[in-house]
């Protein structure tokens, strides 16, 4: 076990910037004494792996941030992690947040009464969770009594589903007519395959963690 590895170990895990100083005192603590740390050798392997980065064979690299360094994925590979984010959150939608966001992107806008309304259960933890991952945004207020909130889709909505408009949505009138028809292919349509979109009961859940 060197310096340079256990360095490169810290960075690799770390969710954000790591400063000169965090690695000071945490290599500066007795279970590390064999290292024999100095702040002159964690600046030469901090020097060593930004050299070591810069190898075009990796596809990231080591870089000053906020005065911490951080590991980051080169521009030129930014597209292959955007699609690979995408399709993981996809995946994370719960029954609960797809159901809430099928009613938004048709009745849109919409208020979180009208939401519980249509639903038949309580809509804070899906609204929350859809708000947090830029699915929907607040849109306005109301005119009715209390002047409440008002949800809509946000652009990052049609991004998210690789839709070009709202219009590219499954058409709202086939409920009606085939409603087991229409759920397939909205879920079709959105990377989804089991669970159905507007059942007359159903329950906020947690999302699921794929």
């Amino acid at each position: 076990m060197n310096l340079e590895n256990c360095i490169e170990a810290v960075l690799f895990v770390a969710e954000s910037p790591v400063t000169r100083q965090d690695l000071i005192q945490v290599f500066g603590r007795e279970e590390f004494i064999d290292l024999e740390t100095t702040p002159e050798k964690i600046d030469s392997a901090l020097l060593a792996l930004e050299s070591k980065y810069n190898s075009p064979e990796f596809s990231f690299s080591l870089r000053t941030i906020a005065d911490g360094y951080q590991f980051l994925t080169k521009p030129e590979y930014a597209n292959c992690v955007k699609e690979a984010l995408l399709e993981k959150e996809k995946k994370k939608l719960s029954k609960a947040a797809l159901e809430t966001l099928a009613i938004i992107a048709y009745r849109q806008p919409v208020s979180k009464s009208e939401l519980e309304h249509i639903r038949g259960v309580n809509c804070d933890y899906a609204v929350q969770k859809l708000l947090e991952r830029n699915l929907i945004a607040i849109s306005g207020r109301s005119d009715s009594p209390g002047k409440p909130l008002l949800y809509a889709t946000s652009a990052y909505f049609m991004e998210y589903f690789g839709i070009g408009s709202l219009n590219d949505l499954p058409k709202l009138q086939e409920i009606t007519s085939d409603e087991a028809a229409f759920q397939e292919e909205f879920k079709i349509r959105f990377g989804e395959t089991d669970s159905p979109i507007l059942p007359e009961e159903t329950t906020d859940q947690p999302d699921q963690q794929n």
